[in-house]
């Protein structure tokens, strides 16, 4: 059970009403975390236009969405495994096979094993990646706005990891657990 409670839409804070109709209207369902967020209009505004920003730039659903994974298998985050699973499947239309190997920063597509590994180096240094990762992302193809988007992506799923981590929010998608937590 949640340790922090999620209200329904018709509950939610007045302010973030809109925010919510918003989401059942892209997504036709308003997921649990997006409600528990709810509680702060301010950072549900945050989260969301955050994340709609960054879905019109230059990485592409299905890199985005490994890099979802791999930041969840990192963070031991059961809820955002357990959505973009959900959504690497249904939505970016990732193979299964693609979807477990995401998880662990690894791709059969050697462009979008270099993001991922980027991506888990990110995390794992909190930024603090050396010229070497840099030189790598770039072989692989990627610039500067590529560099800057993989940061920030890792930065909003780092946000929803930890809110669902102090939260223990409860899971609203088929359940998929973190190997590592």
């Amino acid at each position: 059970m949640s340790r922090i409670s999620i209200p329904s839409v018709e509950t939610s804070v007045e302010a973030s009403k809109p925010l919510l109709a918003a989401v059942q209207k892209q997504l036709g369902v308003t997921p649990n975390l997006m409600k528990l967020v709810g509680h702060s209009p301010a950072a549900l505004e945050g989260y969301l236009s955050l994340n709609g920003a960054l879905a019109k730039g230059t990485l592409n659903v299905q890199l985005r969405e490994r890099i979802a994974l791999v930041i969840a298998e990192y963070n031991g985050c059961d809820y955002c495994l357990s959505a973009h699973d959900y959504l690497g499947r249904h939505v970016a239309k990732i193979s299964s096979t693609e979807i477990d190997a995401a998880r662990d920063g690894r791709s059969e597509d050697a462009r979008t094993e270099a993001a991922l590994q980027f991506a888990l180096r990110v995390a794992q240094s909190r930024g603090r990646v050396n010229d070497a990762d840099l030189d790598t992302l770039r072989l692989a193809g990627f610039d500067d706005a590529a560099v800057v988007e993989i940061v920030a992506n890792v930065a909003v799923n780092v946000l929803t990891n930890y809110i669902n981590n102090v939260a223990l929010t409860d899971i609203d998608f088929p359940v998929v657990r973190a190997k590592t937590a």
